[in-house]
């Protein structure tokens, strides 16, 4: 279930706001400056759908977010439900760090939340299908996929080595409640 919960974060950590509509959160996102749409869902892929066959299906979508974002490269990540110790992976995402292009994904199946660092809050965004967040270059954040991870998503990369962080060393991602989808 999509879900946007606010932390502050000045003092003490203490959740502010928790909101599902979608219209909301695109405000509240927008307002530290991440994008957040809601695509909906083409054929719900299947865990062992192919990952042409996602890409194909939203083809159209993907090439316009290449054009406008100057994207290079579109990929799949996905963890399935039940995969064998998943703890190395999550951990490699739960620290906090920094990208020098934007993260762009879209959620086609299961769950993941992004904390996406404000000046004074923390936003938990809990994507699921459908879902298209665009979090800018140098955001500050962390990625939880939870302990028995589950999704499938859209990965759009300007740079074609794909996936490349710079780690702050601030240990607030170990002060923040962690996901538990």
């Amino acid at each position: 279930m999509t879900e946007l919960t606010i932390y502050e974060t000045a003092d003490q950590i203490r959740r502010l706001n928790v909101t599902s509509t979608p219209r909301d959160i695109a405000v509240a996102l927008r307002d530290i400056g991440v994008s957040y749409e809601v695509w909906g869902v083409r054929d719900t892929p299947a865990a062992e759908t192919e990952d042409a066959a996602i890409l194909a299906s939203y083809h159209r979508e993907i090439e316009q977010l290449k054009a406008d974002g100057g994207y290079q490269v579109a990929d799949i990540v996905r963890l399935k439900k039940g995969t064998p110790n998943p703890q190395p992976l999550r951990a490699k995402f739960l620290s906090e760090h920094i990208h020098t292009e934007d993260e762009v994904r879209l959620f086609t199946e299961g769950a993941g939340a992004f904390y996406l660092r404000g000046d004074k809050a923390v936003f938990r965004m809990v994507c699921g299908p459908g879902d298209l967040l665009s979090v800018p270059a140098s955001m500050r954040h962390w990625f939880d996929m939870g302990r028995d991870p589950h999704f499938t998503a859209v990965r759009l990369f300007t740079n074609p080595e794909g996936w490349v962080a710079q780690f702050t060393g601030d240990d607030i991602a170990t002060r923040i409640p962690e996901y538990e989808g």
